[in-house]
């Protein structure tokens, strides 16, 4: 039986947490797929946990309760080859987790746990994108172009952080590929092209996902999780 965890904090007030729920049933509907979904508080992720999963989605909402939580459910994702989809805040601590267990640079930070800290990875926007929709470009031939059957889209944002434009150039010494950006050159896309799936956003797709026409992006991660 598949199952994807949506590791969170959930709250039924966050427009954001209701998308990814709306983005699933969209999904999981169009291809007749019926795959168990889980709400998991990073308090509660354990990697025994996290290896049961078919699917895992580190879903936005950040700060979480335990980022350790949130790293290690990235990890064993990582690691052991199941499908990981982040948003928004998921995107953020994808960052970190590479930055410190494949770069190993181990006091990789993010700004809003830690301002201070001396090495921030991932730090606050010059502007805020909550709210904000904005043009995206792909590298052709990545995975996500192939999802998207395009190059180009336009995306909806809701946070305020994103990956240090100071250490952009520390992700070109491993695996790692940054294949989406703004019209400034902003990171927003990356992924393992090796992985079966594995991309980060900083934007939100579930928010644009329809019933009708369900997001290609979690349509793809959905699809990857059940087979």
């Amino acid at each position: 039986m598949a199952e994807i965890l949506l590791i969170g904090e959930y709250s039924a007030e966050s427009p954001p947490h209701r998308a990814t729920e709306a983005a699933i049933r969209h999904a999981t509907a169009s291809q007749q797929l019926s795959p168990t979904v889980r709400w998991i508080s990073t308090a509660e992720v354990t990697p025994d946990r996290v290896r049961k999963a078919t699917g895992v989605w580190i879903a936005p909402g950040s700060p979480y309760r335990d980022m350790q939580g949130a790293l290690t459910a990235i990890r064993v994702a990582r690691e052991e080859g199941i499908p990981c989809l982040g948003t928004c805040g998921g995107f953020q601590h994808m960052i970190i987790e590479y930055a410190r267990n494949v770069l190993a640079f181990h006091d990789a930070s993010h700004e809003e746990y830690d301002p201070y800290a001396s090495r921030l990875f991932v730090s606050r926007l010059a502007c805020s994108l909550v709210g904000r929709s904005l043009p995206l470009r792909f590298t052709a031939g990545s995975k996500v172009a192939s999802i998207y059957n395009s190059t180009a889209a336009t995306e909806s944002y809701y946070c305020n952080f994103g990956v240090n434009p100071e250490l952009v150039e520390l992700f070109r010494q491993g695996p790692l590929r940054i294949t989406g950006s703004d019209p400034e050159g902003e990171v927003r896309v990356f992924e393992l092209p090796d992985h079966l799936f594995f991309i980060g956003t900083l934007f939100l797709p579930q928010t644009r996902s329809t019933e009708s026409c369900p997001h290609p992006l979690v349509r793809e991660f959905v699809r990857q999780a059940c087979q």
